[in-house]
């Protein structure tokens, strides 16, 4: 199964994550099929790829739910059911 999940990156207590869609049983840090957006917890910047998001959410993806609270917060499932 493909999950839409966080991998984390940067330094100690400075992290930030990519939002990747990966095999569920890959580690977290492992090498994703695709990388699909950015988050930056600290300042709360989000930058997304959201035609590549929608197409693997139609595709049957999973997101876990940190990714799928941020996701909500991009309005990017209203474009999902839209098309």
């Amino acid at each position: 199964m493909i999950k839409l999940r966080l991998k984390r990156y940067g330094k100690k207590r400075e992290a930030s994550y990519r939002i990747v869609a990966i095999n569920s049983r890959s580690r977290r840090d492992g090498r994703p099929l695709e990388e699909l957006g950015f988050y930056n917890p600290r300042t709360d910047e989000t930058r997304l790829d959201v035609p590549a998001i929608v197409k693997r959410l139609k595709d049957g993806a999973q997101p876990t739910d940190t990714v799928r609270h941020i996701l909500q917060r991009a309005n990017v499932f209203e474009q999902v059911s839209a098309d």
